[in-house]
């Protein structure tokens, strides 16, 4: 989408053929009471998709905005497909419907990989045992050799190099 984005066509045509294998699964397994419905529904997206390509933000993740627009769709089709009596139906597939991608979790997950990784050691393991991980400050220390005290200081410093190193992203 960066790519496209710039002015690379061939980029941008590769993005929409590869949204639309996406976009027909999402709408598949939403629209199983009105499958004729899909291609309409995907065609209607990628042209709001194109129509709101200058809104995406390259900060964030592309698969948030794509699904974001997606459910508004499948919303406008099912009012106008069911009139105002559907919408006090109970939807099948609501949490789903309204759950984040698991591509968004993994975007998450690689984004504060890589920013981690860009920490120094002694900042980036208190941080990974206690903020991912769970554990305490206590079982972080035993674990890493540090102080109780030190560890609490190296979360702190990495949290401050991490929200910096984000500005400093965000700032390209």
């Amino acid at each position: 989408m960066s790519a496209a984005l710039a002015g690379d066509a061939v980029s941008y045509h590769s993005f929409l053929a590869l949204l639309c294998g996406h976009l027909r699964a999402y709408f598949r397994r939403r629209l199983a009471r009105w499958p004729d419905e899909v291609e309409d529904l995907v065609q209607e997206t990628l042209i709001a998709v194109h129509n709101q390509r200058a809104t995406y933000d390259a900060r964030q993740p592309l698969t948030a905005w794509v699904y974001a627009i997606a459910r508004y769709k499948l919303v406008d089709l099912l009012r106008r497909r069911a009139g105002r009596e559907a919408l006090h139906e109970p939807f099948d597939d609501e949490a789903a419907l309204f759950a984040t991608s698991a591509d968004q979790s993994q975007d998450a997950k690689r984004d504060v990989a890589r920013l981690l990784g860009r920490l120094p050691e002694r900042q980036r393991l208190p941080i990974v045992r206690t903020k991912l991980e769970g554990r305490s400050v206590e079982e972080t220390a035993a674990m890493t050799g540090m102080s109780v005290s030190a560890v609490k200081v190296n979360i702190h410093r990495g949290m401050k190099a991490l929200a910096r190193l984000i500005r400093d992203d965000e700032d390209r």
